[in-house]
């Protein structure tokens, strides 16, 4: 995701569309606080598939929509903010009497990083994660997804690390007031580069109200998924699923890039993960969703 571009539309329906995405010492233990958030439990032992709303194919009514990911196996949907409560409302509702939960709410932070050196954009930010999480609490979601900072020509990573975390903490109370988790992911914005800057970046916070999204995909340029997600352990909270080729640089379906699936869900089991796994591709009609979730399946059977 970039400014310029819609992150949650980087796959279009051939996915040959790029996604544009994102100095540790020792990693310390987060210190459990009062209060703790209240994260949506799906039953059993195993992860949990999720589809992102703008996924569903636009033509559906909303009841249509969840019904639609519901009925082709999705156990829950990942949707970005909607600021009037009324229209929250009205998502949650079409949600619960399909029987597939809200879950988490696809915040962002591209547009007015709180890594800025401007006072002015800071609070823009500040005040649009705010609204997130109100939003996140409408909707019945245990979480937003937050870009924490942007390296730039402009703003040094040491200050970016610096800023995020200062305004981060300013939003903390605001998480806790609504029972909603701040999820920092790791993106193609040069910062978090490696997992143990990240898992030292979550623990900074000593909160339970800011913890990790993991995205499998955004790493596979750089890494082995499967190796973050052994050092970020149970500070991942929720996943995104994508997968990428590094011989043409570009993202492609599940199943059909590098990522090493079987050792990711291996990964994932050692470090006790069994919540919501969000498919972050591009849309499509029943058929072709159908089909998505029947490679989650499989990654999830550990094939």
């Amino acid at each position: 995701m970039s400014s310029s571009i819609n992150r949650r539309t980087f796959l279009n329906q051939s996915l040959q569309t790029a996604l544009v995405v994102g100095a540790g010492t020792a990693i310390t233990s987060v210190t459990e606080a009062e209060p703790t958030p209240t994260p949506i439990v799906p039953a059993g032992g195993r992860p949990k598939k999720s589809v992102m709303y703008a996924m569903l194919p636009e033509n559906l009514s909303l009841d249509e929509k969840y019904q639609l990911a519901k009925r082709v196996g999705f156990e829950g949907v990942e949707i970005h903010p909607i600021h009037d409560e009324q229209e929250a409302s009205k998502q949650r509702t079409a949600a619960e009497k399909a029987g597939i939960p809200i879950q988490s709410i696809i915040y962002g932070g591209w547009e007015s990083p709180l890594s800025d050196p401007n006072p002015a954009v800071v609070a823009r930010g500040i005040e649009s994660v705010q609204k997130a999480l109100l939003s996140a609490k409408w909707m019945g979601a245990d979480n937003i997804l937050l870009v924490p900072a942007i390296v730039t020509p402009q703003v040094r990573y040491q200050d970016a690390w610096k800023r995020s975390q200062a305004n981060i903490r300013k939003l903390i109370p605001t998480a806790e007031k609504h029972n909603v988790m701040i999820l920092v992911e790791e993106v193609w914005n040069k910062f978090l580069l490696s997992p143990l800057e990240f898992a030292q970046y979550v623990d900074s916070f000593r909160s339970p109200f800011v913890q990790a999204y993991f995205d499998i995909g955004n790493v596979v340029i750089w890494g082995y998924p499967e190796d973050w997600i052994r050092t970020l352990g149970k500070r991942i909270r929720k996943v995104h699923l994508k997968d990428f080729k590094r011989s043409n640089n570009q993202f492609v379906n599940l199943r059909e890039g590098d990522v090493n699936w079987k050792e990711v869900r291996k990964a994932l089991d050692e470090v006790g993960f069994t919540s919501f796994m969000n498919t972050e591709l591009g849309g499509g009609d029943e058929e072709y969703l159908r089909d998505v979730s029947m490679r989650v399946d499989k990654i999830i059977a550990g094939e």
